[in-house]
């Protein structure tokens, strides 16, 4: 059956005034003069209005104008302006049809596909259908792969993936997912309050992530930066304190640190967790001709009783977070190399020397050189 465009938005501008009526008159002189692009424009901001919020408004707008012109927008553009109506549908399931229904229309473009998928996920985690929601978060993996560009897609991809996988507490692959969401976004677009929680939720989970020994990254992140004057800023102290494998600062905090229920029930790991940074931070900072540390060396550093400290060098060998071999017989350790992290400042301005120490080495060769090669060549 023909949409009766005309008819539609001309009794929309009589129910209503003001702007909203203004701007039903302006889509349909676009639609008139099939001006199809500043239509879309258009219809992009309308939905956003709080006039439209309630009631069946949107899903409205969708049958009787949208529809009639889906065919000539681009994929992406219609799926943003359908969104806001999925939240009006009396049940979920039939705002998961429709999308469905939608997701087909656009099937074409990968990166509509995803926010078709991802605003479903959205709603599996609000109503707490986690199983489903994994599916979703599945088969998005597999439409992303395949886009070339980030765009608007990955940044709700990773905002549905982060917050599933923190509602299900792995530590590791939220805080994965938080970076490359924080990566896709600007901070101005999101509120203060938000910020300031994400950073929270991020930075406890890079220090209850078993496997997450790169904290470079989030300090240097500005995200950081809204739980600076708060009751929550001495979380920023700690994760400086395990960046630098500071053992001494690190206990030094714990009537903070422990005062969070998650941190104060894994005291042990998080104890082993900055033990093996200490370790790194120890290698990271020896010169490569003189890695060869001491158990005593290190059991001063990492606070560790002396017969604990092969085990610790062990593990850190097993993680692959450093690489060499252990001379049991002589209680000493060869270090040959330490896991790339991102630097802070510190570490940067301890690599610059390192560097600077090397060149020199390097000029200083190249004077023997020139004093001793011709006694060498005659």
């Amino acid at each position: 059956m023909a949409i009766d465009v005309e008819g539609f938005i001309n009794e929309e501008i009589a129910k209503s005034d003001g702007a909203l009526a203004e701007d039903w008159r302006e889509m349909l002189d676009f639609y008139n003069r099939k001006l199809w692009h500043q239509l879309t424009l258009k219809l992009l901001q309308f939905v956003k209005k709080p006039e439209l919020s309630t009631g069946t408004a949107l899903i409205n707008l969708y049958n009787n104008l949208v529809k009639d012109f889906e065919h000539k927008m681009k994929p992406i553009a219609l799926v943003q302006i359908v969104i806001p109506s999925f939240k009006q549908f009396p049940t979920s399931d039939e705002g998961v049809k429709f999308l469905q229904e939608i997701k087909e229309k656009v099937k074409s473009s990968k990166d509509a596909v995803v926010l078709c998928l991802t605003t479903i996920g959205d709603m599996y985690v609000a109503e707490q259908r986690y199983p489903e929601a994994k599916i979703i978060i599945r088969e998005c993996e597999g439409e992303l792969d395949e886009l070339e560009q980030v765009c608007i897609a990955h940044s709700m991809f990773y905002r549905l993936s982060s917050e599933y996988y923190r509602l299900m507490a792995d530590y590791t692959n939220y805080y994965r997912d938080a970076l490359r969401y924080l990566g896709c976004v600007q901070l101005s677009d999101i509120s203060k309050d938000d910020q300031a929680q994400m950073a929270y939720n991020v930075g406890l989970a890079a220090l209850l992530g078993k496997n997450i020994f790169n904290f470079g990254e989030l300090l240097m992140h500005p995200v950081l930066k809204s739980v600076e004057g708060t009751e929550k800023a001495w979380l920023i102290d700690v994760l400086a304190a395990f960046n630098a494998g500071d053992v001494t600062v690190f206990e030094s905090l714990q009537s903070k640190w422990s005062t969070q229920p998650d941190l104060a029930a894994s005291q042990v790991i998080l104890r082993q967790k900055i033990s093996l940074l200490c370790l790194m931070e120890m290698t990271f900072r020896r010169p490569a001709t003189d890695r060869q540390l001491t158990f005593e060396e290190i059991a001063s550093q990492t606070k560790l009783p002396v017969n604990e400290v092969e085990f610790l060098v062990m593990r850190a060998l097993s993680l692959g977070l450093v690489k060499g071999k252990i001379d049991q017989m002589n209680q000493k350790v060869f270090l040959n190399w330490v896991q790339p992290r991102v630097l802070s400042l510190d570490q940067v301005a301890i690599m610059k020397q390192r560097i600077d120490q090397w060149c020199a080495n390097v000029k200083s060769m190249e004077m023997l050189v020139e004093d001793t090669g011709h006694d060498i060549l005659s």
